[in-house]
């Protein structure tokens, strides 16, 4: 028995949000504000402990939704009984022949024996009874409180007030927190899937009575938040959290000799301080005794020795930190990496202690068992993060197995850490993403593992494909995942200046969000950024691709140079621009030279266009797209020439000649002696110093060590008043990509 999917609605950012769940562990990843932690706190409300269930806020329904309401209760909008007014979370749970299904009895809604799907509905929502009543109830409170006096329309509040973007929808908002829970019910359904259609009947459908169900029998939820109570401020942090572990383990084995043994002891320790304590209160109780009583000795008392273990742990034990040589340091002396560490790992014990419920005899473990650990690599470095998530899934399953039977244990994770991600299981792993459409915002799951049968659809060698991507990815560039944007590039040359092309963009422009400021993913593909193209799309993130226009002259069979070369080499031209290439009679050149940086800009496109089954890529140029691919482009340097150049090199050195050249000496041939002193990426320097050579010649024929180039370059830079980087300029095909990057 496992929960197979878990589908929200109207919760937050998760608007219609579907997740799928591995039957172990399921890692969820994504950038800041996507709905991970939003996922557990609903879960708690739903199935969570007894004090969480339900305690849903106004706050937690989706905007869309509230503006709904908003306009339902001001009549903007009229009410629509088939349509879901609140958050619903549907868990579907499947079962084999050999599950114990006693506990799903209540939920059984089809006898069917080839169904083995159950779906547990929970809803916080209202009725057009309820609105109807809130509309009175609100009309009223109007009527009451006038939004702004006035004698006060002049006044800075007045000012503030006008200045939000509705405040009449504010106010309701105001109201509705305050006021929800009179027209919102928080209610309990089981309902029928039908599983022919592959989809909910929704006509077909069981209210769970309070009363008679129990939903801890059927699902158990423990969670260890992000916030969690360790820090090196405090001596027992550690001690608190062991006192907890052994509370839920202490009974778990009336043959346990460890823990009877421990029992015995404080009932020695109990008889011997209770005949010290009558020594050490001797006089105290004589004098006590002489006190209230009708005859000798009526109110004569006795202080014993009462100890309770769970106590005892708790205020008179401290975790302490074994420097190898019997000196034992304060808990907080360890880091906080290892504090937070050690406590996860004892908070999972206890919580897979608490599941086995093998302290209780009477009850048995729920049928499944959920547990959700949220961002299990605070304060700790990459080392620890890659230990951790190694032997993560072999604790759990320890506690899976362990004990008296097998358990159901199903964990969600979510982390912020690409190291982490590294290391764990491609096919674990689910993206959340946040998506706009005509409604709003919506955070969308992603399996990882479906992106192989997207390129699984793609021609010639695309498992290869998927196999390259996976293994890059794992080893080398995880925090793509939590990017906001990306670019994607060549090779070593821009990996190493573009940081410094950000910067010097930055200080010019002076941009409200800077480029630095932003979180940006560069990542280093070559020229066969096509590898990436389902993932580009599956990740959904806002991505510029740098390349080469790469030249090449059909009749010479060679590279040439732009204005003498009629095709490109460069793979990845041909595949995000192939509705371009496609649609016009000129040559790639002609064509290339003529996109403008709308047509460069480019959208995934569920139906493919009509092209060859080797090109069969979906990419169509659309302005709104959020990928664009640039190239070099014609322009126009200090001296008056316009030129487009080749690549990188070639567009450098056409409008920054003057940076190799313009150096101390009165000769050329001083020059040329202090540029190769400067410059040691280059080789045969003396062509920059010749009229007759041109910026094509200069990047085929002088160019020794890219790397070292790129280095030199930034070594060679200048500051000028104040702005960075100011002695050279940005070739245009990525100064336009990275404005266009810029913006949100």
């Amino acid at each position: 028995m496992k929960i197979e999917k878990i589908a929200v609605k109207n919760y937050r950012l998760l608007r219609n949000t579907l997740i799928t769940c591995e039957n172990d562990l399921s890692i969820i990843v994504g950038k800041n504000n996507c709905g991970k932690t939003s996922l557990m706190s609903v879960l708690k409300k739903c199935i969570g402990d007894n004090s969480e269930i339900g305690t849903f806020e106004y706050y937690d329904l989706s905007l869309c939704l509230q503006r709904k309401l908003y306009e339902i209760v001001n009549k903007e909008m009229d009410f629509e009984r088939n349509k879901l007014y609140g958050i619903r979370v549907d868990i579907y749970i499947s079962y084999t022949d050999n599950d114990d299904i006693s506990n799903l009895s209540q939920l059984l809604l089809d006898l069917d024996p080839n169904n083995k799907t159950v779906v547990l509905r929970f809803e916080y929502s209202t009725t057009e009874e309820a609105i109807e009543k809130l509309k009175n109830v609100y009309k009223n409170y109007l009527n009451k409180h006038t939004s702004i006096s006035t004698s006060s329309n002049n006044s800075n509040s007045s000012t503030k007030r006008n200045n939000l973007k509705n405040p009449e929808i504010n106010k309701f908002s105001r109201f509705m927190q305050k006021h929800h829970k009179d027209y919102f019910v928080f209610r309990k359904y089981s309902v029928l899937f039908d599983y022919v259609k592959q989809e909910l009947d929704e006509n077909t459908f069981k209210v769970l009575d309070k009363k008679n169900f129990d939903i801890s029998k059927i699902i158990s939820f423990n969670y260890i938040d992000a916030k969690r109570d360790v820090s090196n401020a405090s001596d027992n942090d550690l001690s608190i959290l062991s006192n907890k572990y052994y509370s839920e383990n202490k009974s778990k084995d009336e043959e346990d000799g460890a823990v009877s043994k421990f029992e015995n002891q404080i009932d020695e320790t109990d008889a011997d301080f209770s005949e010290i304590y009558a020594e050490v209160f001797k006089d105290l109780l004589n004098k006590i005794s002489i006190f209230g009583g009708m005859k000798k000795d009526d109110s004569k008392i006795k202080i014993i020795s009462q100890m309770h273990s769970a106590k005892l742990l708790k205020d008179n034990t401290t975790v302490v930190y074994d420097d190898n040589e019997s000196n034992y340091l304060p808990e907080h002396y360890n880091g906080l990496g290892y504090l937070n560490l050690i406590s996860i790992i004892i908070k999972i014990e206890t919580v897979l202690s608490k599941i086995k419920k093998e302290n209780k005899k009477d009850e048995l473990p729920s049928d499944i068992n959920l547990i959700f650990i949220e961002e299990p690599e605070a304060h700790t470095h990459p080392q620890m993060q890659y230990i951790f998530i190694k032997n993560i899934k072999k604790q759990l399953e320890k506690g899976r197995a362990a004990g008296k039977s097998k358990i159901q244990l199903q964990t969600f994770m979510t982390t912020h850490s690409s190291h982490i991600v590294s290391e764990c299981d491609f096919d674990d792993l689910k993206y959340f993403v946040k998506e706009k459409d005509a409604k709003g915002y919506n955070i969308v799951s992603k399996n990882l593992k479906d992106l192989e049968i997207k390129y699984q659809n793609e021609a010639g060698t695309a498992n290869n494909h998927f196999k390259f991507l996976k293994q890059y990815l794992t080893l080398n560039r995880s925090e793509i995942f939590f990017a906001d944007k990306i670019i994607l590039i060549e090779g070593d040359t821009e990996r190493i200046l573009l940081p410094a092309m950000m910067k010097k963009l930055d200080q010019e422009n002076e941009f409200d969000t800077p480029l630095l400021s932003q979180n940006i993913s560069i990542i280093e593909v070559g020229n066969y950024s096509e590898i990436y193209s389902e993932f580009i799309s599956f990740l959904n993130t806002k991505t510029l691709i740098i390349t080469d226009i790469d030249s090449y002259n059909i009749v010479q069979k060679n590279a040439g140079s732009v204005e003498n070369s009629q095709s490109t080499t460069n793979s990845a031209l041909k595949f995000y621009l192939n509705d371009r290439l496609k649609e016009h009679s000129n040559t790639e050149i002609d064509i290339l030279t003529g996109l403008t940086l709308s047509d460069k800009t480019i959208k995934h496109s569920e139906i493919a266009p009509t092209i060859t089954k080797t090109q069969n890529n979906h990419w169509v140029s659309n302005p709104d797209g959020n990928v664009l691919i640039v190239y070099q482009i014609s322009e126009t340097n200090s001296a008056g020439v316009t030129y487009n150049a080749r690549s990188f090199e070639d567009s450098f050195f056409h409008i920054n000649k003057d940076l190799f050249t313009d150096l101390p000496g009165a000769t050329n041939e001083e020059k040329i002696k202090n540029c190769k002193l400067s410059f040691q990426g280059l080789k045969n320097v003396k062509y920059f110093f010749d009229s007759n050579k041109d910026s094509y010649d200069l990047a085929t024929n002088c160019v020794n060590k890219k790397p070292s180039l790129a280095m030199d370059i930034l070594l060679n830079s200048k500051s000028i008043d104040g702005k960075d980087f100011a002695n050279w300029q940005i070739p245009l095909y990525i100064k336009e990509g990275l404005l266009w990057l810029q913006k949100d």
